[in-house]
């Protein structure tokens, strides 16, 4: 039985294809750009860039296509849940799937046994005219309303490194709050590091970024000016 209790109705969004550029078809508008790709495309590089002069190109791209794998079967597995309300009994014998498996297991341990409501999975979101999005998960977290996203990572982040998940919560929580009329102002990222042992079980490492209401107005500043830059570059 789905854990999902439908109070809103969310709506999935087209994908389109704009002078070469993917866009979001949302209602009231024109079609916009995502939020991750607003995001990508107003941070520094320069960190990325040196790592991948560090290790080479085809490393680097080695290592974003491994973890990327990893990050889509610890979805599947906290997804299914979700949408279920029954845990995958085994993640089979690939090595993958049994690292993202452990993964999952620790979110769901250490974050979902405070998820009092999930209103929606997958939830797409919107500003008119500005930007779309899909976040991992809509409902309360220990009684308050918010966005929740799952993410995996290669090894535990500092706080300094992460200022786009706030961005990111804060422009889904925009979203929300536009379409359906609510005032969510909170937001929470549960993450499972996969630890310098690579597929080797053992060594995950949770971490929780939490938004909280009274630094929402800043982020929600910080996000409107990455949106014009955006676009200012990009039209």
């Amino acid at each position: 039985m789905s854990l999902i209790i439908e109070k809103y109705k969310y709506e999935k969004l087209q994908r389109v294809e704009v002078n070469g550029k993917r866009r979001y078809a949302a209602p009231g508008g024109p079609p916009v750009a995502s939020v991750t790709t607003i995001l990508s495309g107003t941070k520094d590089m320069s960190h990325l860039i040196a790592w991948k002069k560090r290790v080479g190109e085809q490393k680097a791209q080695e290592i974003v296509t491994e973890a990327a794998g990893v990050g889509t079967r610890m979805h599947k597995y906290l997804e299914d849940y979700v949408d279920n309300g029954v845990w995958t009994e085994s993640p089979g014998s690939n090595p993958y799937s049994k690292k993202a498996y452990r993964m999952a297991e620790v979110i769901r341990d250490e974050a979902m046994c405070h998820v009092d409501e999930i209103w929606g999975s997958e939830v797409p979101l919107y500003v008119p005219g500005i930007f779309a999005g899909t976040t991992d998960l809509v409902g309360q977290y220990k009684g308050e309303a918010c966005i929740m996203d799952f993410k995996q990572t290669n090894k535990p982040k500092k706080p300094e490194w992460v200022e786009d998940y706030y961005l990111q919560m804060t422009a889904y929580a925009l979203g929300h709050n536009e379409i359906h009329g609510t005032d969510i102002r909170e937001g929470h990222i549960f993450m499972c590091s996969r630890g310098d042992d690579g597929v080797i079980l053992g060594g995950e490492t949770y971490q929780q970024f939490d938004l909280w209401p009274d630094e929402f107005d800043d982020w929600a500043q910080e996000w409107w000016k990455r949106c014009e830059q955006y676009y200012e570059k990009n039209g």
